[in-house]
């Protein structure tokens, strides 16, 4: 009898185990982990503006790609374009064109509007309920959830970043090294 017992009594405190560490994972604490994924990764990304010397901001690697200064201005829009989708916060800087705004094209001016962008994105989730995550936003002809919404934004300001080593790498630098946590 207890040869049969102690399997049976393992499974259901393992059970158990699992069922609460399912439970401990909700909508609050994806939250808090996003935030602190977009506090790391505005950090990261300071790193790297501050990598690229200020005179080859405006360089292009070739002719048919953004210069450093377009590729993170185009970070910083994507930012806020997504945040504002993915928690409905009203947009900073609406109706205005960074990446074509010939103002916007100094370190000085790239950092302000990078910076202010992952601001947004934080102060934007910090505000949101996280109740409503799983709710569908429209966004053109793409609908996902407002949890999807953050992971895109996540995934564009990251994607971006990493294209911006390949523009620091040219310039004979070493970019900064990974920050996962």
């Amino acid at each position: 009898m207890k040869k049969i017992l102690l399997p049976i009594l393992a499974l259901v405190l393992f059970s158990m185990h699992q069922t609460l560490q399912a439970q401990a994972f909700n909508a609050d604490t994806v939250k808090a982990q996003m935030i602190r994924d977009w506090q790391r990764a505005k950090a990261y990304t300071a790193d790297y503006l501050k990598t690229m010397p200020a005179d080859n901001y405006a360089k292009h690697p070739i002719d048919s790609i953004r210069s450093f200064a377009e590729q993170m201005l185009h970070l910083a829009s994507g930012n806020i374009g997504l945040i504002s989708t993915a928690t409905g916060a009203t947009r900073i800087y609406p109706g205005f064109n960074m990446e074509k705004s010939p103002t916007a094209q100094n370190r000085d001016s790239v950092a302000h509007y990078v910076n202010a962008s992952y601001d947004y994105a934080i102060a934007s989730i910090t505000a949101m309920d996280p109740a409503k995550m799983g709710e569908i936003v429209k966004r053109g002809a793409s609908g996902t959830s407002r949890f999807a919404w953050l992971q895109k934004a996540f995934e564009h300001q990251t994607h971006h970043r990493g294209q911006c080593t390949i523009y620091i790498r040219i310039m004979g630098i070493k970019p900064p090294n990974e920050q996962l946590f």
